[in-house]
């Protein structure tokens, strides 16, 4: 498993009547593909992990593989309540033919620093996947610390980051303690840019979902140190990655899919597609970056 380059937080396709929709996930799925992703993400927030079963997540997981057909890697989300589901999606997940797992704290509780330890401890014998931690203490409360992926390091199949804590400072301290030892991926789209200058290896990105080729070629524009044509696209993009920091994050991303012509609307409750005043308002947002939609230079 390598841990570098763009890996879209896919969203789970459903019909109105709320079944996943799968023809239109494998159409949004293979143009990810065709537009140079490194990798992909199942059933993570923007997944909607939270109304996904269990046996769901695994089936969606079996559909993937197949219709990726080994081209990119297939990540599979780890979000439970309860350690033992933790560890019975991790076995299965690697029996279906997974290839690494992005793990996040326990679901619901507000479990301290030996608690999260011992969480994540818990996947990582049980599998012998790579995984990526989910360091996000803004939006799960649980901040991983030096100190605890000190700990963790023991364990070598936990070999990654989703650095989302908001602080570009944090690459620079978890390269400064551990060297290569974790590989970053950045996880917040509107400092995408700033991280990877700063060392982060990858993006685990949000508006990919409607908008692969740009977010591929900021990515590979960095990395080819062609800083200043990366910033130029990166600009345009702001006000759509804004979109990824707001609670409704899977409508607004949604939405945006629609108008890009590689996705539907249709979310499963409680979440309900936006409405009124701000509809208008998001569709604005989007209207007006795709009217300007920036010509792509050759890497």
């Amino acid at each position: 498993m390598n841990w570098t380059g763009v890996f879209p937080a896919i969203t789970t396709k459903f019909h109105e009547d709320e079944s996943i929709d799968y023809a239109s996930f494998e159409k949004n799925l293979q143009f990810q593909i065709e537009s140079g992703i490194h990798g992909v993400i199942l059933g993570g927030s923007l997944g909607e992990t939270s109304t996904l079963g269990f046996e769901e997540k695994l089936d969606l997981l079996k559909f993937t593989i197949k219709s990726v057909n080994n081209k990119i890697p297939v990540i599979l989300n780890i979000a439970e309540q309860r350690t033992a589901d933790a560890v019975k999606m991790a076995r299965e997940g690697e029996k279906l033919g997974a290839n690494g797992f992005m793990l996040l704290p326990p679901m619901r509780y507000f479990a301290d620093s030996h608690e999260t330890v011992e969480f994540f401890s818990a996947v990582a014998k049980n599998t012998d996947l790579p995984i990526m931690i989910y360091n996000n203490p803004v939006d799960y409360k649980i901040h991983v610390t030096l100190e605890m992926f000190e700990t963790l390091s023991k364990y070598p199949n936990i070999n990654a980051v989703k650095e989302s804590t908001r602080d570009t400072t944090n690459i620079t301290r978890m390269i400064n303690h551990f060297g290569d030892r974790f590989s970053i991926l950045c996880g917040v789209d509107t400092i995408a840019v700033e991280s990877l200058v700063m060392g982060a290896n990858g993006w685990v990105a949000g508006l990919v979902d409607a908008f692969p080729r740009e977010t591929v070629v900021i990515y590979e524009l960095v990395k080819a140190n062609r800083i200043q044509e990366a910033i130029e696209i990166f600009r345009w993009f702001l006000p759509l990655l804004e979109l990824d920091i707001f609670p409704k994050l899977v409508q607004y991303i949604k939405l945006a899919e629609t108008k890009a012509g590689v996705g539907t609307e249709f979310v499963r409750a409680p979440r309900l597609r936006i409405e009124g005043e701000e509809r208008k308002r998001i569709e604005n947002i989007i209207d007006k970056a795709l009217a300007v939609r920036p010509t792509l230079p050759k890497i």
